[in-house]
This record gives structure tokens, sequence and C-alpha cells, in this order.
């Protein structure tokens, strides 16, 4: 009777080894496709610990199917090579207390390095206090646009009531009466903000769920009716980023697009000054 490791007919050995570089090949081709750039540029301070978060992932989960997908290859080659069932080299016993420790153990480097990284981030996104100068903006979504609201020199809301909402005229029901709401301002679509303050966006719906994404600032937040949520983050460059929706809303939820400015405090002051003429 041969051995376990005696050679295999030509033809098996030759397949067996073309299987194992395929393994192979789709090990160390999907670490290299995913290890390409992937996430837009970082433009806000707790973005960075997001993308700690990703690249952790990335490459904790990464290494494990590279080495699973080379271990399967090297086995599919040796096991190509024989002709008779190889002795069993561990109790059955051995063999589940493995599988439960190689379990545990790549639960506790996926999921474990992420809580380690990600509590600071998540500590400083939902549980920090916002900053006494942050700028405040009402963001109400519908479909298909971002109503976008600014308080006013006063620095208070005025009232909005759900019977005074017209689409064309009044799209989130702002009561002219109220004193307070005289000097707010407007704008569809379209968010400004100054660089150098903490930025806070309390966000409505009118209709369904919707979610107000910033990929650049990583922030991503559902819009949901009879809900007031709020995000809080720091901007860290000037520019101009996309605001889009995270969540299917409807037929037209591709066109539900607006923009992200952050510009020099003057500029700023310029465009508000500009928008409280035009109201």
């Amino acid at each position: 009777m041969p051995s376990p490791d005696s050679h295999a007919h030509p033809r098996f050995a030759r397949h067996a080894t073309l299987l194992a570089l395929m393994f192979a090949a789709t090990g160390i081709g999907g670490v290299v496709y995913g290890a390409r750039a992937w996430m837009p540029e970082l433009a806000s301070r707790h973005g960075a610990g997001i993308d700690s978060m990703l690249t952790y992932l990335l490459v904790s989960v990464g290494g494990l199917f590279l080495v699973s997908y080379l271990a399967l290859a090297y086995f599919i080659w040796r096991g190509g090579r024989r002709t008779a069932i190889g002795p069993r080299f561990a109790s059955r016993r051995t063999e589940r207390a493995l599988s439960i420790a190689l379990g545990v153990g790549m639960a506790i480097i996926a999921e474990g390095g992420v809580l380690a990284i990600g509590m600071p981030v998540w500590a400083e996104y939902f549980d920090a206090a916002p900053p006494a100068d942050a700028i405040v903006i009402d963001v109400t979504a519908q479909q298909f646009m971002w109503n976008v609201r600014y308080p006013g020199p006063d620095g208070v809301f005025g009232r909005t009531e759900p019977r005074l909402i017209d689409d064309t005229t009044n799209p989130i029901g702002m009561d002219r009466t109220d004193p307070a709401g005289k000097d707010d301002i407007i704008t569809l679509n379209e968010i400004t903000v100054p660089f150098g303050r903490a930025v806070r966006i309390r966000l409505h719906s009118k209709d369904v769920i919707h979610s107000f994404f910033l990929p650049n600032f990583r922030v991503k937040q559902d819009a949901v009716p009879g809900m007031t949520p709020e995000v809080v983050f720091f901007p860290t460059k000037t520019g101009h980023f996309e605001i889009a929706c995270a969540e299917l809303c409807g037929l037209a939820h591709y066109r539900m697009r607006g923009f992200f400015n952050v510009v020099p405090p003057a500029d700023f002051d310029t465009w508000l000054h500009k928008q409280q003429e035009s109201q």
C-alpha cells in the first residue's frame, strides 16, 4: 500500500498546482486591490480617528484573508500529490479547541482593535458637548432637497408650524409673525460655515428617512421624521465639498445633492450679509 506522500498521477498534480495558484493569486490580488486609497480627502478633526479605525480593519482583515488563502493554496498543492488519506494529526477534541481558539482570536483582532480605536471617536462625535462658539444650522431634508436655515444676528431660530408649510413659498413652515424668525436666513442645498469654528447641524425630515452625508468630513446621520438628531464636527480645511443623501429616499434620490462650503471668517461674514439682504 503506497504511503500518503507517494506521488500522485502527474495530471492530478498539475491540476492541484493550478488550483493552488488560483487561490494564492486570489488572496494576493485581493490584498493588492484593497490596499488602494479608498477614502476621499479628509477635512474634519474626528475623521482621523474614523480613518484609523477603517485602516485597522482593512489591515487586520486583509492579513487574515491573505494568510487563509495562502494556507488553503498550500494544502491543495500538498494534498494533490497524495495517493491516500493521511493520518489524523490531532484528536477531535484538539480540533474543536483549536477552532474555537482561532474564532475567538479573530474576533478579538477584528473587533477589539475597532473598539479600542473607535470608542474615543464615538465620545468626541456623540458624547462631547458642542463648543459654545459652534455655528448652529438647521437642516430640513425633503424629497429631494436640503432646506438650510441660519438663526440670523439674534442667534435664535424662529418658530415653525407644520400647517404653514408650502413647498413653493414656505418649505419649512416658518411663522412669519414670530419676531425671532424675521432675521432667519434660508438657503437651498447649500451650507456655508466659517473656518476655525465647530459646526452643529440639527436635522429634521419632512417626509421620509434621509441620511445627511458629508464624505470628506466622515459625517453621516439619518434625518428621521419626528426626531431632531444632531451632529457636531470641526472642519480642518477650507474648500467646497459635497452633501449627499445616503438613504434611498425615492425615485429622484440621485438628485438630492448639495454643497458644503468652508470659507475664511471674513468671507463668511460677507456671504452672510449678502444672504440677509436677499431674504
